[in-house]
């Protein structure tokens, strides 16, 4: 069978490749460059639908409210060396700020909302941005952590006494002959700072380029397109949706609401949705929804998810809704965008697939060899592309990129006899029972295979013969009558090796810990176990 994308293999040097696409636009224009000039080819054209707030803006409007911004904000004196914060919900205006940002070349630093005061403040200590956009829901939290850099705040929604309204940054007369700035820097100039997952520390700071690069996971979208992702601006999947919307000229459908499977389904029916950007857990959310069944889901070509595990039997419920092989899982970085994506779910299912748009992969061994086809070592990435690091840390920049620009994931992981990535886990997190290794996600693999199971986390419990207990936190179906003892004895039942057994047992939750970007938190979830099992 003939895969793609098309791939290479240096055998020498074991190193897996992709030819860089063609480009669809002069290179020397910045991303905001290209979306300037497609809104006005296409000014009909319905740009976006707010679904939870019933407004509609065509392309035109949209590009009329970028140009009212990126003014509003060359008024303030703002430079390209400046930062703007956002800290939003998908809300009807806050993609009009993103791309006056683009117009001007100064980057938004996007951080999510359910962040803490403490958090907000050392990120944007970080960044130290001269304007902020927020949601009036955060407004009090935002001006507390920003205190020190005596900042403006603008809100989206909800506006309190003391805040701009985005009213009145809309309300600011377009510079006559409009156009976007040239980049002082080129294309390697940054175009946005997102926030790293965060799931066992603070997050940093991430910068992303102008590099064409991170369209490479849309390269086939086009003007009949309707997107839909619900994550926000600083998961790198709303970041991606809303960059591609922008230069592909799609439509866009947004909500500024909680996740609700049935909902996202009720969109996609609705709105004829064509490419959708999930992660795991609004898959598995999906996929074990009643309303599945019921929903068409014809109008769907890409059903693009990635970011964390997912059970296959999430994955395939969602995949026999859909009339064509469009199940992408992709494997990617909030620092180089996607590595992988596996165009071939029906053959490959649980791989994450070849790489793209110029990606190369090396496996690594702990004691440095590079490593073949089918063997498990660190999965390390050159993008082809520039990356300036982590906002302001340079030490931690220096911890993942080499002087020759591979990253190291910090991912184990393999290369199939085809080239195909398989993720195995973190390298942090392998564990010992008994000097035996072991990886969290085999066990979670086995109890993702229960009927009644939803969500499932797996960690280690130390005691003191210096061995990992694994335990694990289970979410169940709405309605099942799932024991937290049936699921130790599934997994000593159907896993025949002794130190991947649950001896330090199971947990029923209502949901698991998670990280603002909706990735599982292992240590969170972890010490709520232990905080529980200590007050039994």
């Amino acid at each position: 069978m003939l895969f793609k994308p098309e791939i290479t293999y240096d055998a020498e040097h074991k190193v897996w490749g992709a030819e860089n696409a063609r480009d669809y636009f002069a290179p020397d224009l910045s991303i905001g460059e290209i979306i300037f000039h497609e809104m006005r080819r296409h000014p009909q054209l319905i740009a976006q639908i707010s679904e939870s707030e019933n407004t509609v803006l065509t392309r035109e409007e949209l590009h009329l409210n970028s140009m009212r911004v990126a003014s509003y904000l060359r008024s303030l004196g703002l430079l390209q060396s400046d930062v703007v914060g956002i800290i939003a919900r998908n809300t009807t205006h806050i993609f009009a700020v993103t791309y006056g940002c683009f117009f001007n070349g100064i980057p938004f630093h996007a951080v999510n909302m359910i962040f803490d005061e403490a958090a907000i403040k050392h990120l944007f200590n970080i960044t130290k941005p001269r304007l902020i956009f927020c949601d009036g829901d955060e407004y009090e939290k935002v001006k507390a952590a920003t205190e020190n850099l005596k900042v403006k705040i603008v809100t989206m929604r909800n506006h309190p006494i003391g805040s701009i309204k985005i009213d009145e940054v809309l309300a600011t007369p377009i510079e006559e002959n409009f156009k976007p700035s040239r980049l002082e820097q080129g294309n390697n100039q940054t175009l946005a700072i997102l926030c790293s997952s965060g799931t066992t520390r603070i997050p940093k700071a991430v910068t992303i380029s102008n590099s064409r690069k991170i369209l490479s996971a849309a390269l086939d979208l086009t003007t009949s397109d309707v997107q839909y992702a619900h994550s926000t601006l600083d998961w790198f999947s709303g970041f991606l949706t809303t960059v591609t919307s922008g230069v592909f000229s799609t439509k866009r459908i947004i909500s500024d609401i909680p996740f609700d499977p049935v909902r996202f389904l009720r969109i996609v029916e609705q709105h004829k949705v064509t490419w959708c950007m999930h992660s795991p857990l609004h898959l598995a959310l999906t996929g074990n929804s009643p309303e599945l069944e019921k929903t068409d889901m014809s109008s769907i070509r890409t059903f693009l998810y990635g970011g964390a595990r997912c059970s296959l039997e999430a994955q395939q419920k969602i995949r026999s809704r859909l009339h064509q092989d469009g199940m992408n899982l992709a494997y990617g970085l909030t620092e180089i965008g996607a590595v992988t994506i596996n165009f071939h779910f029906d053959q490959k299912p649980n791989s994450c697939g070849r790489p793209v748009d110029g990606k190369k992969i090396k496996i690594i061994a702990e004691n440095g060899d590079h490593l073949g086809p089918n063997e498990v070592g660190e999965v390390c990435v050159r993008s082809g592309q520039y990356w300036a690091g982590y906002y302001g840390n340079p030490e931690e920049t220096q911890n993942v990129l080499d002087s020759e620009q591979w990253f190291y994931t910090g991912d184990l992981g393999y290369m199939d006899d085809d080239g195909f990535l398989y993720i195995v886990d973190r390298k942090k997190e392998m564990l010992k029972y008994q000097s035996y290794k072991y990886f969290p996600n085999e066990i979670e693999d086995v109890i993702s295979q229960m009927p009644d199971v939803v969500d499932v986390c797996v960690f280690g419990i130390w005691d003191p013969m210096g061995s990992d207990k694994a335990a694990a936190a289970v979410v169940k179906k709405v309605g099942s009558q799932l024991q937290a003892q049936d699921i130790v004895d599934y997994v000593r039942k159907n896993i025949p090796v002794m130190n991947k057994h649950l001896h330090g047992g199971a947990i029923i939750v209502d949901d698991l810990k998670r990280s603002p970007n909706g990735k599982t938190n292992r240590k969170a979830t972890k010490e709520y176990f232990l905080k529980l099992m200590e007050s039994n």
